[in-house]
């Protein structure tokens, strides 16, 4: 059996399991590796690769990453001449024009990160965990120009429980994908694998995610403030607003009893610091970061603080 060659095409670090499950394989050879541009980061600004960039160059792969794709030449042309069976993409991050989806012989297949159709788009893992999903899981998909709807291949779900974060969930399905994907892949070569059609009903987008809505409006539901601690534990972290300065919360949990202070309110700072939620429950911090600090447990915060019961944060 001669190998599948593949042009894998991703930029975070939550495609680069897939892209070692293909490299470790021995029926697979990755002649190439498309990622984003080096972007600035870090306290330095300094430009940075794509981790899966990184991975490429560290396995001595052929690295491209084009500002764009659409009306590019030189990326085609480069792509063209690696006679691909497979183009593997993987929260790659930019929309590929149609003749890099036919550029490959067999087919242009993307690792998503949601059951398909709900949550089609850029921020499946986390929108899955704020809307209370009950599980989540991988697509393996045949790529087409719509954002994501194109037939499955493969599905493999994971459940999403009480103690789940944004941080677990990416690492989890970091694996579950490069299985589904090593697990369906030389079926899709052989033909034996079809695509189905995505269901019509039950579709969504998973807009990407704003920096607004990282800063905590207590006038939200309770369990809703849960979800968002930890879908952005520890990092970046959800943020609030006290007497001008932000605090990032880390974790907390919904009390069983209610209040009829307004959203907002300190209603105790004794066992915790729980603030007052718009549904009238009670959300208790139980780790925070101040400005410039590191990351602590709330009872010593509230050692070297001022607030007490009946303050405000907005």
């Amino acid at each position: 059996m001669n190998k599948v060659r593949v042009v894998f095409a991703g930029t975070p670090s939550f495609a680069v399991g897939c892209l070692q499950a293909l490299l470790a394989h021995e029926q697979v050879d990755v002649v190439g590796v498309v990622s984003q541009p080096d972007r600035k980061s870090g306290r330095g600004m300094k430009l940075t690769p794509s981790a899966v960039k990184q991975a490429g160059l560290a396995a001595n792969i052929d690295v491209i990453t084009p500002e764009k794709l659409r009306e590019n030449d030189e990326a085609l042309a480069w792509l063209k001449a690696k006679h691909c069976d497979v183009l593997v993409v993987v929260a790659f991050g930019m929309i590929l024009p149609m003749p890099w989806l036919e550029a490959p012989r067999i087919a242009p297949i993307n690792v998503h990160a949601s059951l398909l159709p709900r949550w089609r788009g850029a921020a499946p893992i986390e929108r899955a965990l704020l809307a209370g999903d009950a599980e989540t899981g991988v697509c393996i998909m045949q790529m087409e120009e719509g954002l994501d709807t194109g037939g499955i291949y493969f599905e493999k779900r994971l459940p999403i429980t009480a103690q789940s974060t944004g941080a677990s969930l990416w690492y989890d399905l970091e694996k579950v994908g490069a299985e589904a994907l090593m697990t369906s892949l030389f079926d899709i070569v052989s033909g034996e694998l079809e695509p189905e059609p995505q269901a019509e009903q039950g579709v969504t987008y998973a807009k990407k995610i704003t920096n607004d809505e990282r800063l905590i409006d207590w006038r939200l539901q309770a369990t809703y403030i849960e979800r968002l601690v930890r879908c952005y534990a520890p990092k970046p972290g959800v943020r609030t607003r006290f007497q001008g300065k932000m605090l990032k919360v880390i974790a907390g949990e919904v009390l069983s009893s209610t209040t009829s202070d307004e959203a907002g309110f300190v209603v105790s700072n004794t066992q915790g610091l729980d603030i007052a939620c718009g549904d009238g429950f009670v959300f208790r911090v139980t780790q925070i970061q101040p400005e410039g600090k590191k990351v602590m447990a709330v009872a010593d915060f509230l050692r070297g603080s001022h607030i007490k019961k009946g303050d405000v944060f907005k």
